[in-house]
């Protein structure tokens, strides 16, 4: 069990650094702010991460005594909406860090002692890993908190390599037939993307890359915003209502010139880059401009994971093999998407590229389980979720780690929300 217990101080390990890094760069005040009613305070993102840690490493796997049993209320995601979170006697930020700090050192004695056996949780490292993951979602969420707070830029990486390669065809064609989509055998996979189930998709077309911003000006341009019959009648009332014109973060300058902010950083729309911060309803009225729509989740996954010559699902686009710098943008390496047409070696048997990774994509799907669901290990990760008004994106994003990116790996939110690092592909029918 070394291998694992290495891989999973490994996973472990850098969920923290990242929590640091996204925590450490800005001072007390922008850590207990509101930057934004749709997002908590990063002060409560640290002290929630080190609250669920506890909960299911210290007192569930290891049976150890609380550290912090009187706050379990405060950190309950379920307790408290994000816009009433600034209002909670929370911990500061000196005993937030504090905290979490007392939680993973209990967690490593547990992990030391672990033998994987035993209790669905301990087994193959699962509650580590859902931990890990759990974190890494978290860290999203405050680069999301980032990308929306003012004030100077406090977050830096190195620009994204350009190697681009030529795409040849701007769509390809999926065969009609089943394939297997979810998972039954990955031993770090969530309940939602369980069990694996045959799915027959009839034959469609998909884009070979994501939409790019240059793209997405022409919807602009052409007028794509103040065509009603381009939206759904929920879709026109929200973009009304809202006053959308444009994707979240981009400022024009009257003269067809697109800028954006990106975390504290004002420069001009990359054209080429994959298109950022649109919602549902915005994806949906561009597929429809340009005579297509939004793939299904089935879809999607078919043109991601399944091989025509073997027929088999893999776990990525690209095979088994875990994702790389090579392959696919991920782990907020680099501070936006990479261009369309990147990371050829991570493109999927079908021809589709960046499947995982720079954006994620919404898909035309509700959110719900599949054919022989079962909550594991709690109802609150994905089950109260099903059946409400939520879309599936999938893919990850740059700001998404790899250990919670997969060519499984399922995300829902809302059709309004636009915070969040998602873009789109579009389908066809044949």
């Amino acid at each position: 069990m070394t291998g694992l217990r290495e891989q999973l101080e490994t996973v472990l390990a850098r969920a923290r650094r990242r929590s640091d890094a996204l925590t450490d760069c800005v001072d007390e005040r922008d850590l207990v702010a509101q930057h934004s009613p749709l997002m908590s305070p990063l002060v409560w993102d640290l002290a929630h991460i080190g609250n669920q840690e506890e909960l299911w490493l210290v007192r569930d796997v290891g049976g150890r005594d609380p550290v912090r049993a009187d706050i379990d209320e405060l950190y309950d995601a379920f307790k408290h909406a994000r816009s009433t979170r600034p209002t909670l006697p929370l911990l500061g930020p000196a005993e937030a860090r504090r905290y979490v700090a007392q939680v993973r050192d209990k967690s490593w004695d547990v992990l030391d002692a672990s033998t994987f056996r035993g209790s669905p949780l301990e087994r193959n490292g699962f509650a580590f890993a859902m931990i890990a993951q759990h974190e890494q979602q978290h860290d999203e969420t405050m680069l999301a908190t980032h990308q929306l707070r003012t004030g100077p830029a406090v977050l830096s990486a190195p620009p994204v390599p350009v190697a681009v390669s030529p795409v040849r065809d701007r769509e390809v064609v999926i065969a009609a037939g089943e394939f297997t989509m979810g998972v039954s055998d990955d031993p770090w996979a969530l309940d939602n993307e369980r069990p694996a189930h045959t799915v027959f998709v009839d034959a469609f077309a998909i884009d070979t890359v994501p939409v790019s911003n240059a793209d997405y000006a022409e919807f602009i341009d052409d007028g794509g915003y103040r065509r009603r019959e381009l939206w759904d009648e929920r879709g026109w009332r929200h973009r009304t209502e809202a006053g959308l014109e444009a994707p979240q973060f981009w400022t024009g300058d009257g003269s067809g010139n697109w800028w954006r902010r990106r975390f504290g950083v004002l420069e001009p729309v990359p054209p080429d880059e994959p298109v950022m911060h649109v919602c549902w309803f915005e994806a949906q009225a561009y597929a429809r401009w340009a005579g297509k729509r939004l793939p299904t989740e089935a879809e999607w996954e078919k043109a991601a994971r399944w091989h025509p010559a073997s027929g088999r699902s893999r776990r990525y686009p690209w095979g088994e093999d875990e994702p790389d710098h090579t392959r696919a943008n991920l782990g907020q390496r680099h501070l936006g998407p990479a261009p369309v047409g990147s990371y050829p070696a991570g493109t999927s048997p079908s021809g589709v590229r960046q499947l995982i990774g720079d954006v994620w994509e919404w898909t035309s799907s509700p959110f719900s389980g599949y054919p022989g669901f079962r909550a594991f290990p709690y109802r609150e990760y994905s089950e109260v979720f099903f059946g409400g008004d939520y879309r599936v994106l999938r893919g990850g994003s740059f700001g998404t780690d790899p250990v919670a990116c997969r060519g499984t790996f399922r995300n829902w939110d809302h059709p309004v929300r636009r915070q969040i690092f998602a873009g789109f592909r579009c389908a066809r029918d044949l």
